[in-house]
Parts: C-alpha cells; sequence; structure tokens
C-alpha cells in the first residue's frame, strides 16, 4: 500500500479525481478557500434530494427528517471526527456556530477581558468586540510577530496571558483566512488551560485539509463547516460542545426546542436547508474512500510546495507563510513588494494570465494576495502561476 506522501505526487490518481469534477470553462480557480466543488456524485444525488424533498414536503421532513434522519447524519459527522454524538448540533456555517457561542457564553463578569488577534475571520472579531461592549468587557488584540514561527505564535499568547490576567475567554483561528497560516492549536490551548482562559475555535478552514485530533486538541468550543475542504453542498456547518461544558453555554436566544440538556438549543433556531443535509452521508463516504483529511492535505501540500518553492527564488516577491510544515497548508499568501495596493495585481493576475486569486486585507503584515489550490488543480495550472510570478515579480 503506497505511503500517504508517495500518493500525493501520483499524478495518475489525482487525475482521476479531478475528473470527478465538473468545471467551467473560463478563469484558473486558485480561489478554493471561498468554498470547494462538490464531486459530480454529490451534486447528482444533492439535485435528486432537492427534487425528493420538493415532492415530499413537509411529510417527509415531519415524519424523518425531524424526528431521526438529522440525529442519524449527526451522528455519522460525530463518528468520522471521533467525538461524542451529544457533542455536535448542526448549523448552517461555522460563523452561524461561532457567533452563537461567543454570544451565549456564560463565564464572564464586568470587567473581564477578552483576546483576539490580527488573523481572526471578521465574524468572529465583530462578535468578540459586540460581547464586550454589551457586558462591559475589554477587548485585548495581539499583533502576531511576521514572518511568524511556531514558538513566536506561542511566545504571543504567552505575553498576552501574562500581561493581562483578566482574559477570561480568546478566540483562536485553526487556519486563518487572510494568509493560511496554520496555529499551533493543542499548544496554545494548553497555555489558555494553564491560565484559566476559555478557547472558542474557529476551524472553518482546517476541517478536511487538516488531520486532527479533536478531543486531544483540548477544545471545548468549536465551529466548523462542510462546504471547504469536505465538499458538502453550501450552508453546512457544526458547532462542536465538549459536552462536559455544555452548561457555559446558554441556548441560544433562550432556544427551548429541545429538553434540557441538549447541544441543539445553542444553535440558531430556523429551518435547515434539508437536502443538502440528506447530501452528507455521500460526502462524508467520499472523503473517507479519498483517505480523509490525511491524503488530501498531502496532497493540497505537495501542489502548494510546488509553486511557493519557485515564488520564495524571486526578488520582488514576498511568500507570507511559513515553509514550517506545522504552520501552512492549502492557502498560501504572497505579496509584490514593489507595490503597496495588491489588488492591481490580483486583476494582472486575471486579466493576463487567466488566473483568479483575491486580495486580502486587514492582517498586521500587510495587503497580500491569498492563492489556495484545490483538489482540481493541475500541474499545468501550477505551472501557469509560476510563469505570471516571474514576469509580474519584474516590475
Amino acid at each position: 500500500m503506497p505511503r500517504i506522501e508517495d500518493n500525493a505526487r501520483d499524478e495518475h490518481f489525482w487525475h482521476a479525481i479531478t475528473q470527478r469534477y465538473d468545471l467551467a470553462p473560463g478563469p484558473i480557480n486558485l480561489e478554493n478557500g471561498y468554498f470547494g466543488r462538490m464531486t459530480r456524485g454529490v451534486a447528482q444525488d444533492y439535485q435528486r434530494n432537492i427534487e425528493f424533498i420538493n415532492r415530499s414536503n413537509s411529510v417527509h421532513v415531519r415524519q424523518c427528517f425531524d424526528q431521526t434522519q438529522n440525529l442519524d447524519i449527526r451522528n455519522q459527522l460525530a463518528d468520522m471526527l471521533k467525538v461524542n454524538h451529544a457533542s455536535i448540533a448542526l448549523t448552517n456555517c461555522a460563523s452561524d456556530a461561532l457567533q452563537s457561542l461567543i454570544r451565549n457564553y456564560q463565564g464572564l463578569q464586568p470587567g473581564d477581558q477578552l483576546l483576539i488577534c490580527d488573523l481572526e475571520y471578521h465574524s468572529v472579531e465583530y462578535a468578540m468586540r459586540w460581547v464586550a461592549q454589551q457586558r462591559g468587557l475589554e477587548v485585548i488584540e495581539i499583533t502576531h510577530r511576521h514572518p511568524a514561527t511556531y514558538e513566536s505564535l506561542l511566545e504571543s499568547y504567552r505575553q498576552a496571558f501574562a500581561q493581562h490576567p483578566r482574559i477570561k475567554l480568546m478566540a483562536l483561528t485553526h487556519v486563518t483566512h487572510r494568509t493560511g497560516l496554520v496555529l499551533p492549536v493543542q499548544a496554545i490551548v494548553e497555555l489558555a488551560n494553564a491560565h484559566g482562559v476559555d478557547v472558542i475555535l474557529d476551524g472553518a478552514h482546517a476541517l478536511g485539509q487538516i488531520d486532527f485530533d479533536l478531543p486531544a486538541m483540548g477544545v471545548a468550543f468549536a465551529g466548523y463547516n462542510l462546504h471547504k475542504w469536505i465538499g458538502a453542498p453550501l450552508t453546512l456547518g457544526f458547532m462542536y460542545i465538549d459536552p462536559q461544558r455544555l452548561a457555559d453555554i446558554a441556548p441560544d436566544m433562550g432556544n427551548q426546542r429541545y429538553p434540557e440538556p441538549d447541544i441543539r438549543n445553542r444553535s440558531p433556531y430556523g429551518t435547515a436547508n434539508i437536502a443538502a443535509w440528506l447530501t452528507l452521508p455521500k460526502v462524508l463516504q467520499e472523503h473517507t474512500d479519498l483517505g480523509g483529511a490525511k491524503a488530501k492535505g498531502a496532497r493540497l501540500k505537495y501542489v502548494r510546495d510546488l509553486w511557493v518553492g519557485e515564488a520564495r527564488k524571486l526578488p520582488g516577491i514576498e511568500v507570507l507563510t511559513p515553509d514550517d510544515p506545522r504552520l501552512n497548508c492549502a492557502i498560501t499568501s504572497l505579496r509584490f513588494t514593489h507595490v503597496d495596493d495588491q489588488q492591481p495585481m490580483v486583476e494582472r493576475l486575471l486579466k493576463d494570465y487567466n488566473l483568479f486569486t483575491v486580495a486580502r486585507e486587514g492582517s498586521a503584515c500587510g495587503s497580500c494576495i491569498r492563492i489556495t489550490v484545490g483538489f482540481a488543480t493541475t500541474l499545468d495550472d501550477i505551472n501557469q502561476l509560476i510563469r505570471a510570478l516571474r514576469e509580474l515579480a519584474q516590475g
């Protein structure tokens, strides 16, 4: 049986995987971090479920989905993650889960402090600032040193906890959406716990491309997406709460749809995309058959390293994401050093080279271009990117 590392370089194998996706003509998509494509098989299953729910309507939903199917699907997801079934509630996306966890966290008193960093997702940052305003709290924001190292990331949090002893709750992003930096979650959580600080983990970009053990990381509260690297239809995410910590999160907006204690009361209540949820078993089966996050992540990092290795040789380009394999994934950012605003370079990549990327702002390291390979990215696509970077780096 081939090693995962060898399989990541097997172009014949991955060409066959690429053929499972229907690709529209047009620009080469190097913005796969927004949301992932469904395979053809998943898209067909989703379409069948849309038609089925449309035909059966509330009869099936009331009698089957609401009664048992939603729990069966939830339990399959929990089994994949090797967590307690009662620790997961279905949501529309990671942001819904994270905002609910933040606004309903009960362990805060006026004068307490909340901790965020310059790499949080906007909806998480906004929620933390809103809670601070509503409850008379102080927000502490730290800036990670650039370029980041494993030790510098830990040191940032050591200093924050030492300098601000009233921190009670912090946001932590597993994979940052701006630069693709992967934070050492388990080590940071251990530091936080030692200082009596609870962590709410943003795992939106991690699930499906990072091989992690959720219970072993020591995280009590987290939110995840299923429509990025798992390959599910849009509008699927979930909330995780360690069952022993359920009482620390109040029911969302007083939700009492289910008898307490039940994590589903912590999820925002509303009509779900039922057809999408009925498709999830197919998605999880394909994900598992492919080798899960270990195999997917190895392929993505291999393809990522092909272009990053060349880009680092080019004067005029700064790659912002570290090469330490513990700290990177499919998402990697760069900047052209001869310009401050990277948006015109994004436009040139598209206009002159047919490469679709996205500019990102907000981190302390400044404006950057996010380049995210995907499962359908080919070596020809990577060669086109390398050619573009060589030519554009010359100014």
